[in-house]
């Protein structure tokens, strides 16, 4: 866990600072604005490992006729056992003559820790070749050669 990780209680909400709206506690980027909620690498892996469970989009179009039609957008949701847990109104409009507008449903299921992540390839460190040292004027060098002072040839 990184320093900057905080322990993940399943379920737990808070509200989006930006658009007020109630979210999951753990995540880094708010669904609803798309705005960072927090700088969290285990956060930010947890919600790109998601997974879009369900995933609806449809249009609805005026029915013909020349008069405009309301409509209501609402989000139910149920536990398994069919109680209903929340019913949100989500947008309600009007369509004229011709209109249409689409509507797209998202649900998408995040696992509850940072998926593991495989550990970086470590290079090797190297060291760098030393730089040769000068030598005095009037040594020899390993391969026989003298040095001599500048301005002079050096002998064999």
């Amino acid at each position: 866990m990184s320093a900057a990780a905080r322990p993940v209680t399943a379920g737990k909400t808070r509200v989006c600072p930006h658009c007020k709206a109630l979210v999951l506690e753990s995540l880094s980027i708010c669904p609803g604005c798309r705005h960072h909620l927090r700088f969290d690498v285990e956060a930010a892996q947890r919600q790109e490992a998601a997974i879009r469970a369900l995933e609806v989009e449809g249009e609805v179009s005026h029915p013909r006729g020349e008069d405009p039609c309301e409509y209501s957008i609402v989000v139910t949701v149920r536990n398994d056992k069919g109680q209903e847990i929340a019913r949100k109104l989500v947008a309600v409009g009007a369509l004229q003559s011709g209109e249409h507008c689409s509507v797209a449903l998202a649900v998408e299921v995040l696992p509850i820790r940072a998926p593991a992540q495989p550990e970086p390839d470590v290079l090797a460190v190297v060291p760098a070749p030393a730089e040769p040292q000068p030598v005095p004027a009037g040594r020899r060098l390993p391969d026989g050669t003298l040095l001599t002072p500048p301005g002079m040839k050096p002998k064999r």
